[in-house]
């Protein structure tokens, strides 16, 4: 049995099949470059979350972000990124952690915290549009 097929059959008692592709192969995962509005939030279990916000009005037209966490903390920007593209800020800001949880199929009660993280990363990016810059760091 290959190191992979080990590691993948260790997560699944503990993550679902949609937390296993999501961290496996995350979607919109990269610094964005001059993005419209961004957020950054160091969370208190010791995880950075960044998410980037491309606009076209008041609509997301592209969404990226970049974590230091694990599976579950990629798993949920990465499912929490697609969900957001196309909606307006409004919209995308109702959206909560247990709509994330939901779209995932569940995470470890240990793990909920990530979806907490990524949903209050992107509502940072969208309050700090709302007031006029995207707080976006340098390079």
């Amino acid at each position: 049995m290959s190191d992979h097929t080990k590691t993948v059959e260790q997560r699944q008692p503990l993550y679902s099949a949609n937390v296993i592709t999501e961290s496996s192969n995350p979607v919109n995962m990269a610094r964005m470059p001059d993005p419209d509005a961004c957020g950054i939030i160091h969370g208190c279990c010791g995880d950075t979350m960044e998410i980037y916000l491309r606009l076209n009005g008041d609509r997301i037209r592209e969404a990226t972000f970049t974590t230091d966490g694990h599976e579950s903390a990629i798993a949920c920007a990465s499912m929490l990124t697609k969900t957001v593209r196309g909606l307006s800020l409004e919209e995308a800001y109702k959206i909560k952690p247990e709509d994330v949880i939901a779209a995932l199929d569940g995470l470890p009660e240990a793990k909920i915290h990530c979806a907490h993280l990524t949903v209050n990363t992107l509502r940072q990016a969208i309050d700090n549009w709302r007031v006029g810059g995207s707080k976006a760091p340098n390079g």
